[in-house]
């Protein structure tokens, strides 16, 4: 530790006079500094490499759990503790801004289904329960309103819509989008807010249309729909806070982005560190 501090301070401070300092001795030093390296060092650079390339390539947004799941499935033997002093010492940090703040809020008088998934966020497989939400995203044109739709088998995004203005057509999209995609063979719970969008005689009859049961969250209670709120303060948190956006255009490309990103490549805490896409996969392998 004493021979690696005297060589990073080298280029500032005369070696002899930190060696002394140190209680070390000059020929030591330039020993140590013309060994070759360990085996051990030698495989902490490497592992230190490829902790870069992941942390770059995800922007920054990893820590060293999910990097150390990331590696493992690539191949390499290595502790997460491991790594997380490698990032430590090379100062690789979690790149996110802004704390997300969940906002439950609703007056309307229209009808209100009753709680029917209590906080059960997860479902025995796919196109079971379903839960969707609005967000809203800040551009330089004005806010991009976001309705999104999401398995908790897996956490996957099945469905999403965005839009420059909070229609009732956008919670519409969505959820058309996930019907087409998933066309689920049984029938599905959805959970939501009780937001009049979702509250709509018009979405109900969505709803009806494709066998589709309703359930919405309690007032002013955003816990209700917590998977939810989890995936909005995601993207918060990992994209939308860190980039400025220009134009709506730009704002709709990088939301789709994440979204094949999350869906594709992120890794779930909730999924043992597997990708929504992965887990699905996985699963339907073992149940077939």
């Amino acid at each position: 530790m004493k021979f690696r501090a005297i060589q990073a301070l080298a280029d500032r401070y005369p070696v002899a006079a930190m060696c002394r300092l140190f209680r070390v001795s000059r020929s030591g030093y330039y020993a140590w500094q013309n060994r070759m390296p360990s085996a051990r060092e030698m495989a902490n650079r490497t592992l230190l490499r490829e902790i870069r390339l992941v942390h770059a390539e995800v922007n920054g947004i990893y820590g060293h759990r999910r990097i150390h799941a990331e590696l493992v499935a690539q191949g390499f033997a290595c502790g997460r503790h491991r790594i997380a002093q490698l990032m430590r010492q090379a100062g690789l940090r979690v790149r996110t801004r802004k704390r997300w703040r969940p906002v439950a809020a609703s007056k309307h008088i229209l009808p209100v289904a009753p709680n029917r998934l209590e906080r059960q966020f997860d479902a025995p497989d796919v196109n079971q329960r379903w839960v969707s939400d609005m967000t809203y995203i800040r551009t330089d044109e004005g806010w991009l309103y976001l309705a999104v739709v999401l398995d908790l088998y897996s956490r996957a995004v099945v469905g999403w819509a965005m839009h420059h203005r909070m229609q009732q057509e956008l919670v519409h999209a969505a959820l058309t989008m996930a019907v087409a995609r998933r066309k689920p063979a049984q029938t599905v719970l959805l959970h939501s807010d009780r937001g009049s969008q979702y509250c709509a005689l018009d979405y109900q009859t969505l709803l009806r249309r494709h066998g589709i049961v309703p359930s919405h969250s309690r007032a002013g209670n955003c816990w209700d729909n917590a998977a939810m709120e989890s995936f909005f303060r995601s993207l918060k948190a990992e994209r939308v806070y860190l980039t400025r956006y220009r134009n709506y255009e730009e704002a709709r490309a990088d939301v789709f982005d994440y979204i094949r990103f999350y869906n594709h490549h992120r890794r779930h805490s909730t999924l043992d560190y597997l990708t929504p896409v992965e887990f699905e996969r996985r699963n339907s392998v073992l149940s077939a």
